[in-house]
């Protein structure tokens, strides 16, 4: 016989798991509800194009390749510091050079979201929360093993691999993007590394100050980057817990058009012109935000041959209408700019670091520095407008170094170093518009128009553009002759990539970057 006692100890007993598995219950819904549309489609849609099979992902399998992304192929210059990167013996771990590279065993598989870029302009149109799917859309791509053979191809294959650790070789990306990945993975439940430039960059740049030195840090990056306020932040909170009791003040610069300028994004440089144009979006004499200051025409000293500036005026009298048409034209524009806010600044610090915060700008790292010499002995009635507000040596910092020691230091922990692979075998993909999909609007370049690129909804999700192997159709011929030239151990893999890889034969020989 059962006693009152126990009745009432069963029947809390049935109360608290009726309670128990209705707090469960919630809480599985109240997940799923915080799930983004991308997400639930990449987590839990198995019809999706975007589904990843997380519950199988081999996420400690060395064998894997890492993954690298970036809104275009400015990443790459963080990508070449991987392949290049000596600072460790490869038999014993121990720091040291031996002349071979620390991740020449590893495999990499490389993105440029080159249809979508320029990223640092999604929060200049209140589209942060497409910026947001786009990022994770760039992680799932790494994360699954699909891609098109070609731009053309209305099939995708399956035969790409997974990879291991992910690095975000992209200012904007990391500031709006990297919390965001982080919590999708998890969400996903593979513990993956998720490794941004930006803590990089901070460390890198205050590696250049004594810990009670003064000076100024000014930090070069994208408007949306700059918007972000991820450097500055980063810089601060670094300089509290490292110890810094220095008064380092942080400028920043909005480089609006560089990265643009780079890829050769017609809204900002077209060299087929030879007078201004109406869809150009670039500083110009009238623009809002970025105006052309004519008082400093000197200053900028802008180079006006091969229609790398376009007036309106083609002999004589002063431009009605100016548009920069040049990359170099472009960082003459924002250093000056740059130097006129520290120039007016109250009790500014002499500039020490200048902190490249764009993937983009270390191809440019000449250029700057000629800007910055010439801005030291520019002068006005005999003195020097800039100098006293310069340091004798100005560092220029590209936080690619940081980010090789990060990946290093997470790969040696997890003991998860390829012991027999190659670099040689990485792979480069580059996103294009999806002209299958009825809904993509292409411009006569096969681009997508500005209009539509910023105007489409973040959680409408679908295919908009297809990932694809580099080529000579998808890559201008300028930027290849800049990455031969500025990144010559990964132009070197890319050619051998497009030469020797399956993933890149249904590419026309002509279509093969040489």
């Amino acid at each position: 016989m059962i006693s009152t006692k126990q009745i009432n100890t069963l029947l809390l007993g049935i109360a608290a798991g009726l309670s128990l598995q209705s707090c469960q219950q919630q809480e599985a819904g109240h997940a799923q509800a915080e799930l983004l549309p991308i997400e639930r489609a990449i987590i839990e849609d198995q019809d999706s194009f975007f589904h990843v099979d997380f519950e199988n992902y081999p996420h400690k399998d060395r064998k894997l390749p890492i993954g690298v992304f970036d809104s275009g192929t400015g990443g790459l210059t963080i990508l070449n510091s991987l392949l290049d990167f000596d600072e460790h013996d490869n038999m014993s771990r121990k720091s040291g050079s031996d002349q071979v590279p620390d991740f020449s065993n590893e495999k990499f598989i490389y993105l440029a979201d080159q249809a979508n870029m320029p990223y640092g302009n999604y929060y200049a149109e209140n589209k942060s929360d497409l910026l947001i799917e786009h990022i994770i859309k760039d992680a799932q791509f790494l994360l699954s093993d699909k891609y098109y053979p070609s731009q053309n191809a209305s099939e995708y294959r399956r035969d790409k691999q997974p990879v291991k650790a992910m690095v975000i070789a992209c200012n904007t990306a990391t500031a709006y993007g990297k919390e965001n990945i982080e919590a999708f993975i998890d969400k996903s439940g593979v513990p993956l590394k998720v490794i941004g430039v930006i803590d990089a960059g901070a460390k890198g740049a205050l590696s250049h100050f004594e810990q009670d030195e003064d000076g100024a840090i000014a930090v070069f990056a994208t408007v949306g980057t700059i918007a972000s306020k991820g450097y500055e932040n980063t810089i601060l909170k670094k300089m509290e817990e490292m110890g810094f009791t220095g008064d380092i003040q942080v400028y920043n610069q909005g480089g609006h058009g560089i990265a643009e300028a780079v890829d050769e994004e017609p809204d900002y440089i077209n060299r087929d012109l030879d007078s201004p144009r109406e869809d150009y979006r670039g500083p110009s004499l009238d623009h809002e935000d970025f105006k052309i200051d004519q008082t400093l025409m000197d200053v900028y000293n802008f180079d006006f041959d091969h229609n790398k500036m376009l007036c309106d005026v083609q002999s004589g009298g002063d431009c009605e209408v100016l548009q920069i048409n040049s990359s170099d034209n472009y960082v003459r524009y924002h250093l000056v700019s740059m130097m006129e806010k520290i120039r007016k600044a109250e009790n500014p610090k002499p500039l020490k670091v200048v902190m490249l915060g764009c993937t983009h700008y270390p191809y440019l790292t000449q250029e700057i520095e000629q800007v910055l010499e010439e801005l030291r002995n520019y002068q006005q009635n005999g003195e020097y407008v800039y100098r006293k507000h310069m340091a004798d040596n100005i560092a220029i910092v590209d936080p690619a170094i940081n980010v090789a020691e990060e990946l290093y230091a997470f790969l040696d922990e997890q003991d998860l170093f390829n012991l027999d692979g190659d670099m040689q075998e990485s792979e480069f993909y580059i996103s294009v518009p999806n002209t299958d999909n009825p809904n993509v609007k292409v411009d006569d370049k096969g681009r997508f128009p500005y209009d539509f690129k910023y105007g489409r909804t973040a959680g409408e999700v679908q295919e908009y553009v297809k990932r694809v192997p580099f080529s000579n159709s998808n890559i201008p011929s300028e930027t290849l002759g800049r990455l031969e030239k500025s990144v010559p151990t990964t132009y070197q893999i890319i050619t051998e990539f497009n030469k020797n890889s399956d993933k890149t034969s249904e590419l026309a020989k002509e279509e093969r970057i040489q």
